[in-house]
């Protein structure tokens, strides 16, 4: 595979992760080496498969619906690695809906790197404070 080839298919990739995040498939699975690392604010940061699992079930029982702009996903690409910035919104699990336009833009950043066409790490930067719940750092930087 040629080195464009490859990239053009990292990308998808990386489109596929968004659809499958969005839809709670959990053929998200088959993306990832198998000691894929995984940073994410107030997570922290870990490794394999079966932290991704725990990781997206967390998630699943913070979130209610979680939905990605995977059309409008900027790429920036330097050689195994991945930056992907973008836009997502939904609600939480009790209907509260994200983000508010206000504080919370629903703006994010992932950078993925990957060996081969798998992902082997995908650190998250996203403030993990979707609804603007945390009042007194708002109050503290407004």
């Amino acid at each position: 595979m040629t080195e464009t080839n490859l990239s053009a298919r990292r990308r998808e990739i990386v489109r596929q992760y968004f659809r499958y995040v969005d839809a709670g498939d959990g053929r998200i699975m088959d993306l990832y080496t198998d000691d894929v690392e995984l940073l994410f604010p107030k997570f922290g940061r870990t490794r394999g498969k079966e932290a991704m699992r725990r990781f997206g079930a967390r998630m699943g029982a913070m979130l209610g619906k979680l939905e990605h702009d995977i059309d409008a996903l900027a790429f920036v690409e330097a050689g195994d690695t991945i930056v992907v910035e973008g836009r997502e919104w939904g609600e939480m699990a009790d209907g509260t809906p994200f983000p508010d336009g206000d504080i919370s833009q629903g703006l994010f950043c992932n950078v993925f790197e990957f060996e081969g066409e798998l992902i082997k790490a995908v650190r998250v930067y996203v403030d993990p404070d979707f609804t603007s719940a945390d009042q007194s750092t708002i109050r503290a930087l407004r």
